[in-house]
Order: C-alpha cells, then sequence, then structure tokens
C-alpha cells in the first residue's frame, strides 16, 4: 500500500465515523480536503507529543543518575519541547500534497501558514539553544569572567531578525533577498531604533577584549550611584547590587564612555589597604630625655630592643638608619612622636592581620590648624569588608588608647562640658568620681588629680 492510498484509507475511515454520528454523507463528500488537513495536522502534532515524551523520559533517566549541565539547562530553557514543535509544520508541508492540488487556495494558504508557523517555532527553539550554550560557556572556566551574555544575546537578535525578514516574504511572496537589499533605505530608522542594541554591542566587545568589569566584580560609579558588586551583564543593562542591597542598571556603553573604579585589583591582591590617621596637638611634641627612654623601655619589650639598637648606633657614631634610609618614616627615639611611630610600626609588624609583604608606614603629614596628623599606612590581609572594618578599627582604638603613654593627644574640638569639667578640676573642690566624662588619665585611682604631662595613672 503507498501513502496515497494509506491517506485514503485513513480519510474513508473519518468518513464512515463522521457519517455514524450523525453528519449527512454529502456534506463530508464536499469536505475531503478539510478532513485531509485535520488529519495531516493530528497526524503531526501527535507524532511530535510522542518524540517529546520519549526525549523527556530519555533526558530525565540520564539526569538521575549523572548530574549533567548541559542537559539541566535543556530542561530549564524548554529546550526540548520548543524543538519538537519544529516537527509538526515540517511532516504538515510533506503532506499537504496528498490534500490538496498544488494550484488550490486551500494549498496556497495552508503551506503559507505552515512556514510561519515553522519560523516562529525556530526562532523560539533557537534563542532557548543560545541560552543553553550561554549556561555552558559561563561554566567554562576560562569564560566565566566574560560577559557571554551580551554575544549570546547579539545571535539571538540576528537570527530573529533574519527569520522575521523571511516571514515577511512569505506574506508578500517575494524573495528575501529583495527584502534585504531594500533595507539599505531604511538605515537610518534602524539606526535608531537599535541605537542601544548596537551601542551595547560595541561597549560587550570593548568590555571583554579589555577585560574591564567582570560578574562578581565591585565597581564604584559615583556619578550613576553604583557602588556594589556586578551581578549581570547583558547587551543592554549591567546589573550591580549595591551594598545597601538596592540595584542599580546602567547601559553598557556608559562604562566605556564615562570613568569608573573597578577594585578587583584589590580583591585579587595581598590585601585591602587601611589609611587612618589622628591629629596630635603640637604643644606635646617634645625631645625624648634618657629618662622618658628608660620608662618607654619598659611599656614594650620590642619597642625597648629598638630603642637600644639605636642608643648603641649613636654611640658607635653612626647616622641612625644609615643601611636603610626609608626606614626612617617608621620611627626614631629623637622624640615622642617619633617613638610612637616606632611603637605602632612594630605593632603592626606582629599583628595577625596585617600583610607584612605589602607597604607598611606610620608616617607625618603636612601639619594643619589642628595639628601635626601621624597616618598608618597599611594593608589588611583579611578583605572580606566587616572583618576588614573590625581590624581597622581595633588597630585606630588601639592607636588613640597609647597616646597618652607617649605623652601626646589627640586634637578634638572643646565644647561647653570640657570648660566645665576643666573648671572642676582645677578646683579640687568637688569629688570627681561623682563626674561622668573626665578624661581617665587625668584622674588618680585614688580619685586624686594628675597634670596631664604624667602619663602614670591608670583609670578603668
Amino acid at each position: 500500500m503507498n501513502t496515497s492510498e494509506f491517506a485514503q484509507t485513513l480519510l474513508h475511515w473519518i468518513k464512515e465515523f463522521l457519517s455514524w454520528i450523525g453528519i449527512p454523507r454529502h456534506m463530508l463528500d464536499q469536505l475531503d480536503e478539510a478532513l485531509f488537513l485535520v488529519l495531516i495536522v493530528v497526524i503531526a502534532f501527535a507524532f511530535a507529543a510522542i518524540v517529546h515524551t520519549l526525549a523527556v523520559r530519555f533526558t530525565r533517566r540520564i539526569l538521575e543518575r549523572k548530574n549533567v549541565s548541559f542537559l539541566g539547562s535543556l530542561a530549564k530553557y524548554n529546550v526540548l519541547r520548543k524543538l519538537t514543535a519544529i516537527i509538526p509544520p515540517l511532516m504538515i508541508s510533506a503532506l499537504l500534497p496528498f490534500a490538496f492540488d498544488s494550484k488550490s487556495e486551500w494549498y496556497v494558504v495552508s503551506e503559507k501558514v505552515t512556514w510561519i508557523y515553522f519560523f516562529i517555532a525556530l526562532i523560539f527553539s533557537v534563542n532557548a539553544i543560545l541560552n543553553t550554550v550561554g549556561d555552558a560557556l559561563k561554566s567554562e572556566q576560562q569564560l566565566q569572567n566574560r560577559p557571554m551574555k551580551g554575544f549570546i544575546q547579539i545571535f539571538q537578535v540576528i537570527f530573529s531578525c533574519i527569520a522575521v525578514i523571511v516571514i515577511v516574504s512569505i506574506l508578500i511572496n517575494k524573495s528575501p533577498f529583495n527584502l534585504i537589499t531594500g533595507l539599505g533605505a531604511f538605515a537610518a530608522v534602524l539606526m535608531l531604533v537599535f541605537k542601544d542594541t548596537i551601542l551595547g554591542f560595541v561597549a560587550g566587545v570593548l568590555i571583554s577584549q579589555n577585560d574591564m568589569v567582570r560578574i562578581g566584580d565591585w565597581i564604584e560609579m559615583p556619578q550613576n550611584n553604583v557602588n556594589g558588586v556586578v551581578t549581570d551583564i547583558s547587551l543592554n543593562v549591567v546589573k550591580v547590587r549595591n551594598f545597601d542591597n538596592t540595584i542599580v542598571t546602567v547601559p553598557p556603553y556608559s562604562l566605556v564612555s564615562g570613568s569608573f573604579i573597578n577594585w578587583r585589583g584589590m580583591s585579587d591582591s595581598g590585601g585591602r589597604r587601611i589609611m587612618r590617621e589622628y591629629a596630635l596637638k603640637l604643644d606635646y611634641i617634645k625631645p625624648c630625655t634618657p629618662e622618658f627612654l628608660e620608662k618607654m623601655k619598659a611599656f614594650d619589650d620590642e619597642l625597648a630592643q629598638f630603642i637600644t639598637g639605636k642608643q648603641q648606633q649613636a654611640a658607635e657614631g653612626r647616622v641612625a638608619n644609615t643601611d636603610n634610609p626609608a626606614g626612617l618614616v617608621n620611627g626614631t627615639i629623637d622624640t615622642n612622636v617619633g617613638l610612637l611611630r616606632a611603637y605602632m610600626a612594630l605593632y603592626l609588624r606582629r599583628h595577625p592581620f596585617i600583610n607584612k609583604d605589602l607597604d607598611l608606614m606610620v608616617r607625618t603629614l603636612a601639619p594643619t590648624g589642628n595639628g601635626l596628623p601621624v597616618q598608618i599606612y597599611c594593608f589588611s590581609s583579611n578583605k572580606n569588608w566587616p572583618s576588614y572594618e573590625s581590624i581597622q578599627a581595633e588597630i585606630m582604638e588601639h592607636f588613640v588608647s597609647v597616646l597618652p603613654v607617649f605623652e601626646l593627644y589627640a586634637f578634638q574640638s572643646a565644647d561647653a562640658r570640657d570648660t566645665i569639667i576643666s573648671g572642676l578640676i582645677e578646683s579640687g573642690k568637688v569629688d570627681l568620681s561623682a563626674v561622668g566624662g573626665i578624661p581617665w588619665l587625668s584622674v588618680l585611682p585614688t580619685g586624686g588629680q594628675e597634670s596631664p604631662g604624667k602619663p602614670g595613672a591608670t583609670k578603668n
């Protein structure tokens, strides 16, 4: 039995069934072509459903035994369902000559509808496949930090445009090449409509080629209120999750046309910079006497070794730090500020969370109206934000807590309360233990007074 005889047999069975349910026979004889079309459509979609079911079961069997990321992406984007949607129009197109005469209007209309449906289904299926390929490329180690999503979207746009041109050519019975050549007249309009897409594509190429931004980078663009981590890079937008959990979207070409800060260098380096200072009162800076140096030797063992080493150099007639002039930035024994810098440098070098391989300095800056700034410059080996802030806070808190030991004080603008407390201390007639907010070094443990220049008292 050939295909034509098989089709005629199926049509006869359908007519018999419809006649049995009460449809007049003469009406059925007039609907041969329509019945053939319905039969073809039912067979095509039934076959596609069977293929889809078998493909889904096969994929699930594989996923149950082994976790294949590519097959998981197929299920995520419904690739199998969209691919099997291509089968019906192909089958219908192949079987249409059995239902209609090639010159009949039914044949022409049915063929157009079939091919339009085919290209629409093809757009969805190709887009789903490209999304799956994009996920697979992002899982590759070498391509993880590339904006692959933008390139995938470019291919999707190009293919969709070609498919739309073909669909229009089918509707108007013109060659697709004639339509493409005629697009030159609409180039200006297309440039205007797809301006953002074209700029996004160019920006994506530049970003990828120069490795300017990767997903996961911390970037900062004050002009766009961007200060956070890049979560997505697509053809038209770059999504950034700010540290207050707000989401900011900026066009990719703004990263190319403007300026921004990428903190990836800090993340990839050995540490995160700490650069803070206190301004010291100038009238408390003084030369170190032998008695003061001996007293400070008892404060810290490493500082005692530092002082002893400098004293030996002076006794031998050698200029301090002759072998390492740059070391002068981290302290001397000439003044109490130099001794403070030496102590803080030693403290940082033994700190467990400071990177010793990167720059480490305790230096003075240009004097200001508030005094002499002493700055700590080093790098935290822990780059996690909360941990970094904790380490920085601990160092600066220790810094200010040891200032009175070196007979130094940080500048602080006086207010009315300071004036009142100063008057109470000078009067000596008030029980200072009942007064809150008094500097701890101003009061002896017994409740007596001590001048600011004598830091021997410690009250906790």
